[in-house]
């Protein structure tokens, strides 16, 4: 049985790592991606519509308000502004004229893929080993050329627990810095 406590153990530790450092990650990416991508960035919550048309295209506008948890009046109003953009078409259903089928434009497509590999790329070279140790968990050991955050934070105490601060901090998605519970 003590595999498996210790698989247990593991688990919840790689758990508690990525919810401490997919935010970080998350803000990591994304200022690279505003440094060098040279379109305007939408908002990333206009962003998450043309993602999801992207995967699942021809989605209905309902269809996405229940994936995106919104108001299918939201998206549609989203997708009018989307369409003003020339990222997304608006395609009427035949059978009915009231449904309509979202599609990503060629324009669209391109700088999703564009992003993408940003990121890609990004993450790629956190991953990759160097000299000054661990970076962030499930992405192996940090980077030196990855670009730090602009104000990193002190590291905690007990800093073994947590991902380097050259890739990741330690702010949540509330804003708040992660305080490890105490150790009985």
């Amino acid at each position: 049985m003590p595999t498996s406590s210790a698989s247990s153990r593991d688990i919840d530790h790689v758990a508690s790592a990525l919810v401490v450092s997919l935010p970080a990650l998350h803000r990591a990416l994304e200022r690279q991606v505003d440094q060098e991508f040279p379109h305007p960035r939408l908002p990333e919550g206009r962003l998450a519509l043309p993602w999801l048309v992207e995967e699942r295209e021809g989605i209905t506008v309902r269809e996405a308000a229940g994936a995106l948890l919104m108001k299918p009046n939201n998206v549609s109003a989203l997708v009018s502004q989307l369409t003003e953009l020339e990222l997304l078409e608006r395609r009427q259903d035949p059978a009915d004229m009231r449904v309509a089928h979202l599609h990503p434009t060629d324009t669209a497509r391109q700088r999703l893929a564009e992003v993408r590999r940003l990121k890609t790329a990004y993450v790629a070279r956190a991953a990759r080993p160097h000299r000054r140790g661990a970076g962030c968990p499930g992405l192996g050991p940090g980077r030196a050329d990855v670009p730090e955050p602009a104000s990193p934070p002190p590291p905690p105490a007990d800093s073994a627990r947590f991902p380097s601060p050259d890739v990741c901090d330690r702010t949540s998605v509330t804003g708040r810095r992660h305080v490890p519970a105490a150790t009985p």
